[in-house]
């Protein structure tokens, strides 16, 4: 049986924020902090704040969603471009998802972010381009959600609170992490669109 690379980023994410939650100093290490990348050139922080947490909610919530939906993208990639090629697509997702917020940020010394968001949220996006009419429970709706649908409102949910700018969500990271899950499935087989359109207007009928 192939050991799921899937659950090895699971475990070592785990590990790695359960670290930092009682390593106050591993924590401000790897967190992403703009002016250490700006004074210091620590550039290795634009993919280590995706392996820590601000706390085991954080945490849990990004694991379970990067489990259930990740073992099935890792299946399908995997043929296409080898267990590596998904592993790195999931490290890239953490990576491009922050560039957008480093870039606003990049002179502020108040602002930090941290979190696999990003990284889950291309992940599970690539999973909708697969199965949209499959059914999502997210916390704490516990009602069923059709994949394609829960796609918009996660959209337009991380919009409007991205603009309000009043929690310390990066709403950002997620929206953009989301883009690019989709593109690079997209640009990796273009015919995943013309199954998009046929699986979600078949109505969810086999």
């Amino acid at each position: 049986m192939q050991l799921s690379l899937t659950i090895v980023i699971v475990a070592l994410t785990v590990l790695v924020s359960w670290r930092a939650f009682n390593d106050r100093a591993l924590l401000e290490r790897m967190i992403l902090w703009p002016p250490a990348l700006e004074r210091h050139k620590q550039y290795d922080r634009l993919l280590g704040y995706g392996f820590v947490h601000a706390d085991w909610m954080h945490l849990i919530f990004n694991m379970i969603t990067l489990w259930s939906f990740g073992t099935a993208v890792e299946r399908v990639f995997s043929e296409m471009i080898t267990p590596v090629g998904y592993v790195l697509f999931y490290l890239s997702a953490i990576v491009v998802s922050i560039l957008p917020t480093y870039i606003t940020h990049r002179n502020d010394p108040n602002y930090r972010s941290l979190g696999a968001s990003g990284g889950v949220s291309a992940v599970l996006f690539a999973f909708i381009l697969f199965d949209p009419w499959s059914t999502l429970i997210i916390f704490p709706i516990p009602v069923p959600i059709p994949a394609f649908l829960f796609a918009i409102l996660y959209v337009a949910y991380s919009i409007w609170m991205d603009r309000r700018g009043r929690d310390n969500v990066n709403h950002s990271a997620h929206l953009w992490g989301a883009a690019y899950g989709l593109l690079f499935t997209v640009l990796l087989e273009p015919r995943i669109l013309g199954h998009f359109t046929q699986t979600l207007f078949r109505s969810g009928t086999p």
